[in-house]
């Protein structure tokens, strides 16, 4: 009898154990990542859409997927959010630096922590899992000076803006471009240095007027951040000189779009910050779950349907123009 029962209590204890050992097995097939993509700058436009796309990520996946960006464009503020996640021990970081070298050692820090990392907008990143970008950056660049060429009729004075001197994207746009039109436009010249709008309307504003006053001129404008066009496309309207002036960069419809339908603006590109938001979360969650990425693959995401894989390095082929003719087609 004592037999019996101590084999009971034996098969009892086995029981459960197995019960609370497939609990444990079920709880983490189905336990949910905690994803934060950190970004430039909060309250812009360009920034609001990506989140839209890691919303949309989460409300379909089920993950605690959010998104944080500092009040300014400051790399420092970036680092500061990213050693806030890593104490609270996030899955993974998601991250559009202002800076990729100011922020290298502290994503270094959070892979040592155990946290996944994928950038965007920063392929020289190394402290990442994976870098996500929509196009390949100097097809992009030549890109648009093929556009403000074509604009200026291939001949004359232009200038280029960027976010930020330290923004990796931007100044792999400018320097192919400007290295296209030294190669395709000899009769097109390039009349100071690039010129940093800190992502800030305003300051493209003030700098296209004091561009406007020292290179009278002037007859191109090439901008990188999405508000650089709508700054230079008011200055150039306010001296009555749009159509004389010929802007073309990144940016949005819902940013740029009274300045496409008044002729100001020639013409824009972006890719679509939410779905770039949700292909990053995708990789992420891949990383988090061991899941193989190879080249040529489908995200699932339009614009990332056959990924081409360089490294750590996913390009996309994600670009859109929009002009007059298409503007209404795009409602962000």
């Amino acid at each position: 009898m004592a037999l019996n029962l101590r084999k009971l209590t034996a098969g009892v204890a086995l029981g459960a154990a197995l019960i609370v050992g497939a609990g444990a097995v079920t709880h983490a097939q189905d336990a949910k990542h905690s994803i934060v993509t950190v970004v430039k700058l909060s309250g812009i436009a360009w920034f609001n859409r990506m989140e839209e796309g890691v919303k949309e990520y989460a409300a379909e996946t089920g993950h605690d997927a959010t998104q944080v960006g500092p009040a300014s464009a400051d790399a420092a503020l970036q680092v500061q959010m990213i050693e806030d996640l890593i104490a609270k021990k996030v899955d993974a970081i998601t991250v559009v630096p202002n800076s990729p070298e100011a922020l290298e050692p502290v994503l270094g820090k959070a892979l040592d922590a155990g946290i996944k990392v994928v950038g965007h907008e920063a392929s020289s990143l190394q402290n990442v899992t994976y870098d996500v970008e929509a196009f390949d950056n100097a097809a992009y660049g030549r890109h648009l000076m093929e556009a403000l060429a074509q604009a200026m009729g291939g001949e004359g004075e232009y200038a280029v803006f960027v976010g930020h001197l330290t923004a990796k994207t931007h100044n792999e746009w400018v320097d192919a471009a400007i290295a296209y039109q030294k190669e395709k436009y000899p009769n097109m010249t390039l009349v100071t240095d690039k010129l940093e709008s800190n992502e800030q309307q305003q300051t493209a504003y003030q700098k296209t007027k004091e561009l406007l006053r020292t290179y009278p001129n002037l007859k191109g404008i090439q901008g990188s951040a999405g508000e650089d066009v709508v700054g230079a496309a008011l200055a150039v309207e306010e001296a009555g000189l749009d159509g004389k002036v010929k802007i073309v960069g990144t940016s949005l419809v819902s940013v740029a779009g009274p300045y496409l339908e008044t002729g100001a603006i020639d013409m824009i590109s972006f890719w679509d910050p939410a779905k770039a938001g949700i292909a990053m979360n995708k990789v992420a969650s891949m990383a988090i779950e061991g899941k193989e990425i190879t080249d040529g693959m489908d995200l699932g995401v339009e614009g990332y349907n056959a990924i081409k894989l360089d490294g750590k390095v996913l390009y996309g082929q994600a670009w859109v123009d929009v002009t007059t003719d298409n503007m209404n087609d795009y409602d962000f």
